[in-house]
């Protein structure tokens, strides 16, 4: 019996390393191309559209497909749509890196992407099936860990893999990775499905959101390209306004709709989602935009300007799990009400930078940032999952990062836009001061977003636990 218990507990950890590995390279592959771009550009022969692209048709799957990947992690079963969709990213990852041509390598970075969306949900509803209430915060701490590690040491991975190989190997390194992730995950995780007697695939939900998805996520991305007023980006919004309405609709009035729209009755889920989506939209813009000031303004190469970031990685990497083991004692509220004001105190100090700063102006900034990314993102998953049933874990996991990467494409488009207003940057090298006035006052506006997170955050989360088929029925009625 003992041995039995202990077989377990090992298996969860296992379980728990498997979707690290997957987690880790899904998450690299969303800044570790970044500084790799002007050697692709050189090497492909690839104009600046085709290069965009290249960023973006992940950016663009990931978070269009993400919903509908945790409905099917529910419905087909977590285990096997994780390692369906880990071996898609590996493939995938193979011939971005053999690409020969710009289309070529836009089209794979499609492929990954939707191997990614139907990865990530799938790893947080698993984990939420595999480790009790007890030991749930700490797990989704380490994968907070990670996937916030991964994300932030992307640049650095990139910067040096491109000047001492090749940039391919930033896609060729994912194979390895991916195989050893779909062996050992083949091994160790269980099966786990939704098995309510009603599930089906919703078809009519799963094409209005993603319609609505796609339409929003593109306009956000190529605002800043076309203009905010040019009348495809006013048709996108339209269109992404009229999907969603419709999405919203048809979920209402569905036998078994893909989105249980009663889990938004819980105001702890409810909140947790809008902190989600304005937490990315205060920060992923800074990365975007700190690395190019501190590329075209301070002069860094691409391995400088992603080892600057160390500081915020690292105090991200330790924090993580130890507030996600406080947010099963204490619960997620105080945790992230005080992550979204470090956070709003980080930005106000990166945007008082300027054209003469050194690394030692922007550490402060780092320091207070990794102590608010550490402090918000794994509360704020925990809390997100805790209110909502295990079976719904998917369907909740994928709407969680849904939020969080419409919240990023929009705090891209957000801060791109404010700093276009002050200086042209598709010019070329743009004026230094006017670029500095333009990305001061971004950054106050992401600490705004910030501030409005707080707010968010201690007004609405509050104690969490999983709860059942019966209590949700209850919170719905």
């Amino acid at each position: 019996m003992k041995a039995r218990i202990f077989a377990d507990e090992n298996r969860k950890w296992w379980t728990l390393g498997a979707l690290a590995f997957a987690l880790f390279m899904i998450m690299l592959d969303n800044t570790v191309v970044n500084v790799a771009l002007p050697s692709i550009q050189r090497d492909l022969g690839i104009g600046l559209s085709e290069l965009e692209w290249t960023v973006n048709a992940y950016a663009l799957t990931f978070a269009v497909l993400m919903l509908t990947g945790g409905k099917l992690a529910d419905f087909l079963g977590r285990r096997r749509v994780f390692l369906f969709g880990l071996g898609v990213f590996t493939l995938s990852s193979l011939v971005c890196g053999l690409a020969t041509g710009g289309e070529m390598l836009i089209g794979a970075r499609t492929v990954q992407g939707i191997g990614a969306a139907l990865m990530l949900p799938a790893t947080l509803s698993i984990i939420s099936a595999t480790f009790p209430p007890r030991q749930r915060g700490m797990a989704i701490g380490i994968w907070a860990g990670v996937s916030a590690m991964a994300l932030a040491i992307g640049p650095l991975i990139g910067g040096l893999i491109t000047e001492h190989i090749d940039w391919s190997w930033i896609f060729f390194l994912n194979v390895p990775i991916g195989v050893i992730g779909l062996i050992v995950g083949r091994m160790v995780i269980n099966e786990s499905r939704d098995t309510s007697d009603d599930q089906r695939l919703d078809i009519p939900g799963l094409l209005a959101s993603g319609i609505g998805l796609f339409a929003l996520t593109f306009a956000l991305i190529e605002a800043n390209s076309y203009g905010w007023t040019d009348s495809l980006i006013i048709g996108l919004f339209v269109l992404s306004a009229v999907a969603l309405a419709a999405f919203v609709l048809l979920e209402r009035h569905q036998r078994s709709p893909m989105l249980d729209l009663s889990l938004f009755r819980s105001s702890t889920f409810a909140g947790a989602n809008v902190v989600a989506l304005l937490v990315t939209l205060a920060m992923f813009g800074v990365f975007f935009f700190m690395s190019i000031y501190m590329q075209n303004i301070l002069g860094y190469s691409a391995t400088k300007t992603g080892a600057a970031f160390l500081p915020m990685t690292i105090l991200i990497i330790l924090i993580a799990p130890i507030a996600g083991k406080s947010s099963d004692r204490i619960g997620s509220r105080s945790l992230m009400t005080a992550g979204m004001l470090c956070l709003a105190a980080s930005l106000a100090l990166f945007s008082r930078l300027g054209l003469d700063s050194t690394f030692w102006d922007i550490f402060p900034g780092l320091i207070v940032g990794g102590f608010g990314m550490g402090f918000v993102m794994t509360p704020m998953t925990a809390a997100a999952l805790g209110s909502v049933p295990v079976e719904k874990s998917g369907v909740g996991s994928g709407v969680l990062n849904t939020f969080r990467q419409v919240g990023g494409a929009l705090g891209i488009a957000v801060m791109g836009a404010i700093v276009a207003s002050y200086v042209d940057l598709g010019s070329g090298r743009p004026n230094p001061a006017d670029f500095i006035d333009g990305f001061q006052v971004a950054l106050r506006v992401s600490a705004v977003f910030a501030l409005i997170g707080a707010v968010v955050a201690v007004t609405t989360i509050r104690k969490h636990r999983h709860m059942d088929a019966g209590e949700l029925a209850e919170v719905a009625a």
